[in-house]
């Protein structure tokens, strides 16, 4: 049984959390207004196929960079610093609670060893191939959940390649794979 050690949702808000630690209110005031920015961005793309989008982890991390920024002039923090973040605190002990409770269901219902996890969330964007589509029309992105780039290629295509699916009704290709959460770079 596939248990994810993080759900996107969770990259999302620990993804912010760990970039925001010691950083003033100055920097996490640049921050609320990038985050600001780039939902605004993402509230102008067409709609895409899945609720993993880029919508969706805009939002998230706009939302999280606006409590912290928040909390910071509350508590009068000169840096931000999670272990005074009880939100953070429970974000992650949540996390942990979610875990446990999904090993106990695996191992009750009889799997032995149940296997945790580490996948991330990758942008697939596809382009038109030669004469199939309209050059205006916008190409299509997922967001999914996969283990590494290539699968989740894989794992586009097997989902949207088939006949009459997203990429076949419009004559197009997976043209690139890019890692969107965690961040690159960042570790949890």
């Amino acid at each position: 049984m596939l248990i994810y050690e993080y759900l996107p949702h969770e990259l999302a808000r620990l993804g912010v959390v760990a970039k925001a630690a010691g950083l003033d209110d100055r920097r996490v005031a640049t921050q609320v207004r990038l985050a600001q920015e780039r939902a605004g961005r993402a509230r102008m793309l067409p709609v895409e196929v899945h609720h993993l989008s880029e919508l969706f982890i805009a939002e998230m991390q706009r939302l999280q960079w606006e409590r912290i920024a928040q909390l910071m002039e509350k508590e009068r923090m000169a840096a931000y610093q999670p272990s005074r973040d009880s939100r953070a605190i429970r974000y992650e002990e949540q996390r942990l609670q979610r875990l446990m409770t999904d090993v106990a269901e695996a191992e009750q219902s009889g799997v032995t060893g149940p296997q945790i996890c580490r996948y991330r969330v990758y942008r697939v964007g596809a382009r038109p191939t030669a004469g199939c589509s309209s050059p205006d029309a916008p190409a299509p992105v997922v967001h999914l959940m996969a283990p590494s780039a290539d699968a989740a290629a894989e794992r586009a295509w097997a989902i949207h390649g088939k006949d009459g699916g997203l990429y076949q009704r419009g004559g197009y290709r997976i043209a690139s794979v890019e890692q969107v959460l965690p961040e690159p770079g960042e570790l949890f």
